[in-house]
């Protein structure tokens, strides 16, 4: 079973992803800041990472580039955002997320670009 970190420092949004990708057979892991989602990712890495970019502590930018400069197998990411700007999307695409998703997101096109990150079947 695939393992899905979802960093999000809003519990309601941690919920509401975890009820989807649960749904669809991935196992969820849950942090609530980049700080506690870089913790978790250096003890045991997970196949793919859902990534809020407003948070306390240290945000997903931050989150995202410590994880790729960190020694540990690299997984896709998708960033969820509020800001819409594409000057945030270019942000997060440079710290190192492979896709960019604004909220609030549709649970089919989070499980598609999932499936498509993780070269599952999208259909």
């Amino acid at each position: 079973m695939k393992r899905v970190l979802v960093i999000d420092d809003a519990a309601t949004v941690r919920m509401y992803h975890r009820s989807i990708l649960e749904a669809a057979g991935y196992s969820v892991e849950e942090a609530v800041n980049g700080m506690e989602g870089l913790e978790k990712a250096l003890q045991t890495p997970f196949d793919i990472y859902v990534v809020d970019v407003n948070m306390p502590q240290m945000d997903g930018y931050g989150f995202m580039k410590r994880l790729r400069a960190a020694e540990v197998p690299q997984a896709p990411a998708i960033i969820v955002s509020t800001e819409a700007a594409a000057h945030d999307e270019a942000l997060a695409y440079q710290a190192g997320a492979n896709a960019y998703l604004i909220k609030p997101v549709k649970p089919e096109t989070l499980l598609t670009g999932i499936r498509l990150l993780l070269g599952e079947s999208v259909t």
